[in-house]
């Protein structure tokens, strides 16, 4: 399913734009390529999943520094059916309270190619924190990559946590699955 929802002729390749790997030429290139980050433990990679559509996307905690209480999300890319859900969101809402509230981190990290529009939209909507861009950072698929840095920090968690479980919440959703109150109006910002 991964698979279809992500190369031609029925997915969306976009989502290969700005990560480091992909599209695949196979389906069978794409599936070695899953066995090799489901071996890793930093970046530590997740199926997102839809409990309608099954699996639609990946994510990752990735740059663990414990003893800082520093950790990244990463290689997140999901599905179009996905992309802009609550699904998502409660996804990544997921993976930020567990840093916190069970890892124990002091601050959750998002960084993206500082091109990559829908990846800073998404930080900012999450209540990251825009932090700066390194210029030059990498270079990804033959491309310079400028990286903008976002971030948040265990003394934000606080408020954003019940924004996030008020925005979540069936009640703030129409019989269409409309949001009524937005999550940047939810957290005052």
């Amino acid at each position: 399913m991964l698979f279809e929802l992500s190369h031609a002729p029925s997915g969306e390749e976009a989502i290969w734009t700005y990560l480091p790997y992909g599209p695949f030429p196979t389906f069978e290139a794409f599936a070695a390529h899953l066995r090799e980050q489901a071996a890793t433990e930093d970046p530590l990679f997740f199926t997102v999943l839809d409990h309608d559509r099954g699996p639609q996307g990946i994510a990752s905690y990735l740059a663990v520094v414990p003893e800082h209480g520093r950790i990244e999300l990463g290689h997140i890319w999901l599905g179009p059916k996905l992309q802009r859900s609550a699904a998502a969101t409660e996804a990544i809402y997921l993976l930020i309270a567990n840093a916190f509230d069970s890892l124990g981190h002091r601050r959750v990290e998002w960084k993206c190619n500082a091109l990559n529009a829908p990846s800073r939209n998404a930080a900012e909507r999450f209540g990251f924190e825009y932090e700066g861009t390194f210029l030059q950072h990498q270079v990804v698929k033959g491309r310079n990559r400028d990286t903008a840095w976002f971030s948040i920090t265990d003394q934000r968690w606080p408020v954003l946590k019940p924004a996030f479980e008020r925005w979540l919440d069936p009640a703030n959703f129409d019989s269409d699955g409309r949001q009524l109150s937005r999550l940047g109006d939810l957290r005052g910002s």
